[in-house]
C-alpha cells in the first residue's frame, strides 16, 4: 500500500479523496493554484505544494507541475479526482515514465474511452448499443449541416474529448447548427484542447442512466448498479439518485453486463461510469444506446456509495496498489435509496445565471468535509460523515471566494432512506436548513424540484426542467393555505423585534405592547392577522402553531399545524422567509396604519431597455455587431464566457447599435453596460 498519495484536483474532490486517504493511513500532499491559496482542501492535506496561476491552464492542467509536486514531497501516486488530468492519457503515461503510479484506469483505456468517436466505435463492436450519428470528426459548418439533415433533427454537437456536460449543443433546424458549430468546437478546445465536433441523433424523451464499474488488475470487473441522472439543464447534471425509478432488474442487468463487456474490451480497473441513454417512450426499457465511458471518478459518486455501503475512492487507491477486489457481483446489493443534488453558485430566479463572489454566510445542514477530519482535529469518519441520512460533500468556507476559474457548483447534499420518499423529503428537510449568503444559489429550487409531483412519480426525462419551468423559476408554489400561515410567521416576526426593540433602552421608551392586529403583504396579496396564544387567526382561519425564533437569529424551527424549518432576514423595512423552496418578502404594518399604505409613493425602475447589460461576471469573449449596426430581435449581440460556459446575448428587438463600451477579451462585471442602443 501507498504511503503518501498527491491529490492533483481541487475543492471537494480533493477533500473527498483526502479523508479516506487520511482514513486509510495514508499522508496526502494537495496542490493549488493562486485562487486556492487558503482553500479547506489546502489545509485538510498534510503537505502542500503550490503550483501556479488561478487559470486552471496555469496551473492544475499542467502534468510537468504536477509531477515536480510529486517528487518535491515524494508521492508515490496520483488521484486524479474528476476533470483537470483524470482523463488525460498522456498524463498516465508521464506518471509512469517517473514510476509514479496513477489511481485510475490504465492509459489505454482512456484514450479508448476519451475519444468519443473512437469510445463508440469500440462499444458497437463489443456488442453495447451505439446511437445513430457521424462516424469521424466533422471539419465545417457546411458539413455539420449535411449530417445534421441525413440523420434528422433534432441532434446533438458534442465535443469529441468533452464531458461533464461541456462542448454539447442540441440543435433543432439548421440555424442552430449554424449558430453552434463553431462554438461547440471553441468550447472542446478552450476546456479540452481538442476542437473535434461529431453529431448524433438526439433521443427524444430521453433519460440519462449510467452504470458504476469498478474493476481491478486481475481481470475482475464488476457493475455496482446503475444511477439516474436524467434532471439536468444545459446537459449539466442537478440531480442524481441511485437505484433509477425507471430501471427493471431485467434492464439494470442487460445494462451491467454490456458495460462490463464494454470494459473488459479495455482492459479497464479502477472505477469507472458507462454512461447511457434510454428512451422513455420505451415502457420495454430496452432501447438503452451507449453515450460515452467516463473513466473516473464520477461526481455523483456518493450516491452509489449509500446503497453498497462501498466506499469507491478506496477501492481506487486499493486497486492502484494491486490488490484484488474483495467482492464478487453477487455480493452487490442495493439498501434502500440514495440522492444527490448539486448545490450551485447560479441564481435561477435570474435565468439560472452563474453568479461569483463571497460567501458572506455558509453553513449546510450537516457538518460537510471542511469541518471534519484534519480541519478540526477530530475523528476521521470518512465516507460515514454526515448524520441522519444527510451527507454534505463540500470544499469552501464561509468568508471564501466562490471564482470565474472554476465550476459553479458549492457542495454536494446527499440523503439517503430506505424509500425513495423519504430519501426526497430528507433533501427538502434538509435544503430548508442550507444556508448561503453573499451569491446567487439554487437551493430554493432544488427543494421545488424534491418537492415536484413529476419528480415524486419517478416520470423523468432530460428535457424536465425545460418543460417544467418555461418560463423560468419563480419559486415553488405556494396555495392560498401556505401563504396563510406565512402571513403567521411574518406577523410574528414583526411582533418579537418590537418586543424586543421595547427593551432597549432609548428605544420607543413608554411605547404600549405592540398591537396583536397586523396587515401582511406578500407580492400583491394582503392578510389580516390576528396574533393569539399558540397561533393566530389569518382572515378569519385558525392557524396553530409556535416557534423557537429569536430576534435576529437566522432559523426558526415551527411546530403546529406545518411543522418545518425557515429561515429569516430582514430586508430594508420588508421581512424574507425562505422555505420549502422560495423565498417570500412581507411588508407588515399595524392594521390601524394598513390603510395608509396606499398612500406610499412607489419608485419607478430605471429604463434598461437601451442597453445591453452583463447579467453575470465573465469574459467577453466576442462581439457580434460594430456601433451603427441596426439589429433585429432575437440577433446575437455578444458572447460572454462565464465559468467555462459561453452565453449568447440577443436583441430583445429592432434597434440600432449606438455606443459599445467594451472590448473583446476584457473581464466584465455583473450589469456591466456592454453596448446602447436607440
Amino acid at each position: 500500500m501507498f504511503s503518501k498519495i498527491l491529490i492533483a484536483n481541487r475543492g471537494e474532490i480533493a477533500c473527498r479523496v483526502i479523508q479516506t486517504a487520511q482514513k486509510m493511513g495514508i499522508a496526502t500532499v494537495a496542490v493549488y493554484s493562486d485562487a486556492d491559496r487558503n482553500a479547506p482542501f489546502v489545509r485538510m492535506a498534510d503537505e502542500a505544494v503550490h503550483i501556479g496561476a488561478s487559470p486552471a491552464a496555469e496551473s492544475y492542467l499542467i502534468p510537468e507541475k504536477i509531477i515536480a509536486a510529486c517528487k518535491e514531497t515524494g508521492a508515490e501516486a496520483v488521484h486524479p479526482g474528476y476533470g483537470f488530468l483524470s482523463e488525460r492519457a498522456s498524463f498516465v503515461e508521464a506518471l509512469a515514465a517517473e514510476n509514479i503510479a496513477f489511481i485510475g484506469p490504465p492509459a489505454g483505456a482512456i484514450a479508448a474511452m476519451g475519444d468519443k468517436i473512437e469510445s463508440k466505435k469500440l462499444a458497437k463492436a463489443a456488442g453495447v448499443n451505439t446511437v445513430p450519428g457521424s462516424p469521424e470528426a466533422i471539419e465545417s459548418t457546411e458539413e455539420a449541416l449535411k449530417w445534421a439533415n441525413d440523420i434528422g433533427y433534432p441532434v446533438m454537437m458534442k465535443a469529441s474529448a468533452g464531458g461533464g456536460g461541456k462542448g454539447m449543443r442540441l440543435a433543432w433546424n439548421d440555424t442552430d447548427v449554424n449558430e453552434g458549430f463553431e462554438a461547440t468546437r471553441r468550447e472542446g478546445l478552450n476546456s479540452f484542447g481538442d476542437d473535434r465536433v461529431f453529431i448524433e441523433k438526439f433521443i427524444e424523451d430521453p433519460r440519462h442512466i449510467e452504470i458504476q464499474i469498478l474493476g481491478d488488475k486481475h481481470g475482475n470487473i464488476l457493475y455496482l448498479n446503475e444511477r439516474e441522472c436524467s434532471i439536468q439543464r444545459r446537459h449539466q447534471k442537478v440531480v442524481e439518485e441511485a437505484p433509477s425509478p425507471f430501471v427493471t432488474p431485467k434492464m439494470r442487468k442487460a445494462m451491467g453486463e454490456q458495460s462490463v463487456a464494454l470494459s473488459r474490451a479495455v482492459e479497464y480497473h479502477s472505477a469507472g461510469t458507462v454512461e447511457l441513454i434510454v428512451s422513455g417512450a420505451d415502457p420495454s426499457g430496452e432501447s438503452f444506446y451507449f453515450l460515452e465511458m467516463n473513466t473516473r471518478l464520477q461526481v455523483e459518486h456518493p450516491v452509489t456509495e449509500a446503497i453498497t455501503g462501498i466506499d469507491l475512492v478506496e477501492q481506487m487507491i486499493r486497486v492502484a496498489a494491486g490488490e484484488e477486489l474483495s467482492m464478487t457481483q453477487d455480493d452487490i446489493g442495493i439498501d434502500g435509496w440514495s440522492i444527490e443534488n448539486r448545490v450551485y453558485a447560479e441564481d435561477p430566479y435570474r435565468g439560472f445565471l452563474p453568479s461569483t463572489g463571497r460567501l458572506v454566510e455558509y453553513s449546510p445542514s450537516v457538518t460537510g468535509w471542511t469541518n471534519t477530519g484534519a480541519v478540526q482535529g477530530k475523528e476521521r469518519r470518512g465516507v460515514e460523515h454526515g448524520a441522519g441520512g444527510i451527507r454534505v460533500d463540500d470544499g469552501v468556507f464561509e468568508g471564501g471566494e466562490v471564482s470565474i476559474f472554476y465550476d459553479p457548483m458549492i457542495a454536494k447534499l446527499i440523503t439517503w432512506a430506505p424509500t425513495r420518499d423519504e430519501a426526497a423529503d430528507l433533501q427538502v428537510e434538509a435544503l430548508d436548513k442550507f444556508r448561503i449568503k453573499g451569491l446567487g444559489h439554487n437551493v430554493d429550487f432544488l427543494s421545488a424540484i424534491m418537492q415536484h409531483d413529476r419528480f415524486r412519480s419517478g416520470e423523468l426525462t432530460t428535457g424536465f426542467i425545460a418543460e417544467e419551468y418555461p418560463d423560468g423559476f419563480t419559486g415553488a408554489p405556494a396555495d392560498e393555505a401556505w401563504l396563510r400561515q406565512l402571513a403567521a410567521l411574518f406577523a410574528g416576526a414583526e411582533f418579537d423585534q418590537q418586543v424586543r426593540a421595547r427593551q432597549i433602552s432609548g428605544q420607543l421608551n413608554g411605547a404600549d405592547n405592540p398591537p396583536s392586529a397586523w396587515m401582511v403583504k406578500i407580492g400583491d396579496q394582503s392578510f389580516d392577522v390576528m396574533l393569539e396564544a399558540g397561533g393566530a387567526t389569518v382572515d378569519g382561519v385558525r392557524i396553530n402553531g409556535t416557534w423557537d425564533w429569536e430576534v435576529g437569529g437566522t432559523f426558526a424551527h415551527v411546530t403546529g399545524d406545518n411543522e418545518m424549518t425557515v429561515q429569516i432576514d430582514r430586508i430594508g423595512v420588508r421581512w424574507r422567509i425562505t422555505t420549502r423552496g422560495a423565498s417570500h418578502e412581507a411588508l407588515v404594518l399595524p392594521a390601524k396604519l394598513a390603510p395608509l399604505a396606499r398612500h406610499m409613493i412607489e419608485k419607478e425602475p430605471p429604463d434598461l431597455s437601451k442597453m445591453l447589460i452583463c447579467p453575470m461576471p465573465g469574459m467577453l469573449m466576442k462581439l457580434h455587431v460594430s456601433e451603427g449596426d441596426v439589429v433585429q430581435p432575437g440577433q446575437p449581440l455578444a458572447t460572454v464566457e462565464a465559468m467555462k460556459m459561453e452565453n449568447i446575448l440577443r436583441a430583445e428587438k429592432e434597434a440600432t447599435v449606438t455606443i459599445i463600451n467594451a472590448k473583446e477579451g476584457e473581464s466584465l462585471a455583473v450589469d456591466a453596460v456592454i453596448l446602447e442602443l436607440e
